[in-house]
């Protein structure tokens, strides 16, 4: 039994539906208020963060969506009170490390294993973009100096940290615009403004196959959760 903490377009289609029944069992047994007599160290690491818990699962359920997964899932939506917890298992870095031991020779996800921190940033540039445009350029700062051998272990776990927290809305809108910008010449909307952000965003993901960068970033999926 095993909760990532990484974004779940790294996880292949077996371990999104592993990981979605994993979240399923755990909000029955915090309902029933069973959750403190369970050893296993998930869900002693959950037992304070209920809230945090649904809002993974959200994101695991935005994300088999837009692969086109089917699932049955219905968890109440509760974005009042969502803290996540601070400790890991396992850090986020090593947890791309257990996952590329995992899919050797398997099916990956929809964002493959980071290789670099460049690598790393590329897929969480627009995630981070939506919740803060001047972190976005600090860390792109600091990462276009980082060799490409470098450790990213910090960077991992900082960005994990980052998209935890919720985006305004206006930060979420520019960073959609800033994704549209590599289809707006391939694809005609009148005016891409007068369009709410769930269609922004449908239309982003409509298209997004058709640019490997874009399809590779983490935001595809998981700004959805917080529209």
């Amino acid at each position: 039994m095993r909760i990532w903490d990484i974004n779940p377009g790294y996880l292949n289609d077996m371990s999104l539906l592993k990981e979605n029944l994993v979240l399923h069992d755990l909000c029955s047994i915090a309902i029933n208020n069973e959750i403190s007599s369970s050893n296993h160290p998930e869900a002693k690491r959950w037992i304070e963060f209920i809230g945090a818990l649904n809002k993974r699962h959200e994101l695991i359920i935005a994300e088999m969506d837009f692969r086109g997964l089917k699932h049955y899932s219905q968890i109440e939506k509760n974005d009042n009170n969502i803290i996540w917890p601070s400790k890991f298992v396992d850090e986020p870095f090593r947890q791309f490390e257990i996952l590329y031991d995992k899919y050797n020779n398997k099916s990956s996800g929809r964002i493959p294993l980071p290789i670099s921190a460049q690598n790393l940033w590329s897929q969480h540039k627009y995630s981070v973009m939506a919740r803060d445009v001047n972190e976005c350029k600090k860390i792109g700062r600091h990462v276009s100096v980082m060799r490409p051998d470098q450790n990213f272990s910090d960077l991992s776990r900082d960005l994990v940290d980052i998209i935890r927290t919720r985006p305004s809305i206006g930060g979420i809108r520019n960073s959609l615009q800033h994704m549209w910008g590599y289809f707006k010449n391939s694809h005609s909307i009148t005016n891409i403004n007068s369009l709410d952000l769930y269609s922004l965003l449908s239309h982003i993901q409509k298209y997004s196959h058709s640019n490997r960068y874009i399809l590779e970033s983490t935001a595809l999926s998981e700004l959805r959760v917080w529209i």
